[in-house]
C-alpha cells in the first residue's frame, strides 16, 4: 500500500491530534481518519476510485481546524544530503 497524501491538523498531544491519510493499492483507493496520534484510534474508508477518496478526505478535513499537508516520505525513509 503506497501513502499518496497525509493532513495533519497541526495540533500536538493525544487528545488534539488528528490525522488524515490517502492511500492506494493497486485498483483501491483508502483514506485513514486518525484521531489521537500514533497511538489512537483510528476509522478506515476504502473506495473503487480516487474520485470517491478525496470526496471523504474532503469531508473530513471540513471545520475549525487549520489543517496542513505533509509530505509523504520517499520509500526507504529520508537520506540526507552532505
Amino acid at each position: 500500500m503506497e501513502q499518496r497524501k497525509h493532513w495533519w491538523n497541526g495540533k500536538w498531544g493525544r487528545l488534539a491530534r488528528r490525522d488524515v491519510f490517502l492511500r492506494a493499492d493497486a485498483d483501491r483507493w483508502h483514506v485513514e481518519q486518525r484521531a489521537g496520534g500514533a497511538e489512537g484510534v483510528s476509522q478506515f474508508y476504502e473506495y473503487d476510485s480516487v474520485e470517491e477518496a478525496e470526496e471523504t478526505v474532503r469531508a473530513l478535513l471540513e471545520g475549525p481546524d487549520t489543517w496542513r499537508e505533509l509530505s509523504p516520505r520517499p520509500p526507504g525513509g529520508w537520506t540526507p544530503t552532505v
